[in-house]
């Protein structure tokens, strides 16, 4: 038997000065997502996360809080892992930068730098951002402020220990070029050379003499080992590098790093900082750099002084781990920075997992467990439209699975997302209850059941890396652990008792009681979006219209939701079913004329299909819909 092929990920290691928000728990979610992929491809995979846990930052907010350094990080820390664990990740080893034998090991990788005169002592002046814990130069702030976290900066001068980065540019320049797929995306390789290495790298200030919360240098006790060398080394003392020669055998299988998953905000020191060090040791570099972009609250990134933060293990404490880790997969891009808020999340939340795929999942097992008594085969009688279905599926895992090579996680979601839409679809093509009236049909029934099921076993598989409870779930559900992508590879069915996957949340209790909470801020980001710029050619897509309001009526069982008939001018009344019912009764709305977007794609919305959608406008908790008495109903709105 062969052995396994090795894949060693890891996640920036986080930060033990406040308790992460969900925008820091992306990267333990995106890199799980990877890891259990990995594993199903049959890798040996090993994950590691941690705490950064050294640093003046630390050592103020320690002095606050009135304990000792190491008391602080120890209870951040935890918090790190409860976090990290509540989102069911599975991580093979969690470092922290306070473990003796890392901080052993950073003392000899300090040494053998100095050693060997790739390290050297002098002093820095320069402007230092104390959150970041970075000295720049004038010409490399931004405004006068911070370049990376927009801060203002003080004028600082200390003696310091510094790495000989130009010694070795030539060298990183040359690894870039012999390994195209160094960065992941590929537009943050330019800002790498563009902004940092064509000007020319300045040497890297590697000690701090100005607090003593930091590994201390051996030779020189007046310093610490600075964060760059402290906690970029723990790839590779998670693993139990030796600077001697006398690496663990795990560091031997695994190292280099097939895949270092990082926020945007750190691909310079995991591209230039990171692999100069290893370099200089003479270790080979990591395969990949993934710098993904951000989870912003609104346009705005997380703080707690913006009063906007989200806690990734409270949100799945309201709707559960895979809820969580489904919203960041699915909604944040490859390249461009992904919003939150606790609107969006219910929204997507109630419309991919408890309509399109828990809706799925529990009428396709209740109708087995009806129809056959839990149990179905794949000898029932096919149909042209079922070949339909298996290319789809069949189609939809090949999307699934590049994106999933690549990386492009939402892409990948999407993709297999779109079989279970499919599916629905089929339901409603093949009418199963009507088949199951008739006793002729009762093969063709079993077939299309069958397919159904073979199509949820695909989704089940394909969702495991995204969200493992959920596959679980559906494996449980029926009866199988057959683990093939391939459509038909499960001939037999025996299923459990139906039960809801995803239960519907009611989104206005909901977002009342976390308003109760005072957590509104976060609620309410959902207005200050900012949209990307488009052409007029964009626009021209959009076909709006002047409609008049013939009828009007509530829609049943929908508090917020008027249907309203409308006649555009096409010579066919329209029905489009809209969100204002708190704010006009039908009374208001009848005899008016409004815009209407033409073109929208239908959805059904509490049983109405709607065709279109009316323009209004959100003013100070008020929703005003755009009237246009007097205008000719059809008229086109430019």
């Amino acid at each position: 038997m062969s052995e396994k092929k090795k894949f060693y990920i890891t996640t920036a290691i986080a930060y033990t000065s406040r308790k992460p928000h969900i925008g820091n728990a992306y990267d333990i979610v995106l890199a799980d997502m990877i890891a259990r992929y990995k594993r199903q491809q049959g890798f040996d995979v090993f994950f590691m996360t941690g705490s950064d846990e050294h640093g003046q930052k630390i050592e103020e907010y320690a002095a606050k809080a009135g304990k000792t350094p190491k008391e602080y990080v120890d209870g951040v820390s935890q918090e790190i892992k409860n976090v990290w664990n509540s989102l069911n990740t599975s991580y093979d080893k969690f470092i922290r930068t306070t473990d003796k034998d890392h901080e052993k090991a950073v003392q000899h990788i300090f040494e053998k730098l100095y050693n060997q005169g790739d390290i050297y002592k002098g002093a820095y002046e320069g402007k230092y951002c104390v959150p970041c814990e970075s000295f720049f130069t004038a010409s490399q702030l931004v405004d006068g402020k911070c370049p990376d976290c927009g801060g203002d900066v003080i004028d600082a001068k200390e003696e310091a220990y510094f790495l000989k980065l130009s010694k070795y540019q030539d060298a990183l320049v040359k690894y870039y070029e012999e390994n195209p797929d160094f960065f992941k995306p590929e537009a943050r390789k330019n800002e790498m050379i563009n902004n940092f290495i064509k000007p020319g790298l300045s040497d890297l200030c590697v000690s701090r003499s100005s607090f003593k919360w930091g590994i201390p240098v051996t030779f020189d006790k007046d310093h610490v080992i600075y964060v760059w060398i402290d906690a970029l080394s723990n790839y590779i003392t998670g693993l139990g590098y030796d600077t001697e020669g006398r690496a663990s055998e795990k560091y031997k299988k695994y190292w280099p790093a097939d895949l270092h998953v990082i926020g945007k905000d750190i691909v310079r020191f995991h591209t230039i900082y990171w692999p100069i060090i290893l370099l200089a040791l003479g270790e080979p570099l990591p395969k990949q750099v993934l710098g993904h972009p951000w989870v912003l609250v609104g346009e705005d990134k997380m703080s707690k002084s913006k009063g906007n933060v989200i806690y990734a293990d409270e949100l799945a404490g309201m709707f559960g781990a895979d809820a969580v880790r489904y919203y960041l997969l699915s909604e944040m891009p490859f390249t461009q920075d992904g919003t939150i808020t606790y609107e969006s999340f219910i929204g997507k939340y109630n419309t991919d997992l408890a309509n399109t795929l828990g809706n799925l999942v529990n009428r396709t097992i209740a109708m087995t467990g009806k129809y056959f008594g839990g149990t179905v085969d794949a000898c029932g009688r096919a149909d042209k439209i079922d070949e339909e279905l298996k290319a789809f599926a069949e189609n939809s895992v090949k999307e699934y699975s590049e994106n999933m090579e690549t990386y492009h996680n939402s892409d990948a979601v999407s993709a297999i997302m779109s079989l279970a839409k499919r599916s629905n679809k089929y339901i409603d093509e093949t009418t199963p209850w009507l088949l199951a009236k008739n006793e002729e049909d009762m093969d063709r029934l079993k077939a299309v059941l069958y397919n159904l099921l073979e199509c949820i076993r695909i989704l089940g598989v394909s969702l495991n890396p995204i969200m493992p409870e959920c596959s679980q779930k559906i494996r449980e559900l029926l009866g199988t652990d057959e683990q093939s992508y391939r459509f038909g590879a499960e001939k037999a069915y025996t299923v459990g008792e139906a039960k809801p996957l995803f239960a519907r949340i009611d989104t206005e209790k909901v977002l009342a009681e976390i308003a109760a909470k005072g957590d509104k801020s976060a609620i309410e980001a959902k207005n200050t979006v900012s949209l990307n710029e488009i052409t007029i050619d964009d626009f021209a897509k959009v076909e709006l219209r002047a409609a008049k309001v013939v009828a009007c009526e509530p829609i049943p069982k929908a508090k917020k939701l008027l249907k309203l008939t409308l006649d555009d001018g096409t010579g066919t009344l329209r029905t489009v079913a809209s969100g204002i019912a708190k704010f006009y009764t039908p009374d208001d709305l009848i005899g008016k004329t409004v815009i209407v977007v033409a073109n929208l794609k239908p959805a059904t919305l509490c049983g109405v299909e709607s065709n279109g959608m009316i323009l209004a406008a959100d003013s100070d908790d008020q929703i005003k819909v755009v009237f246009l008495d007097g205008v000719e109903p059809g008229s086109k709105i430019r």
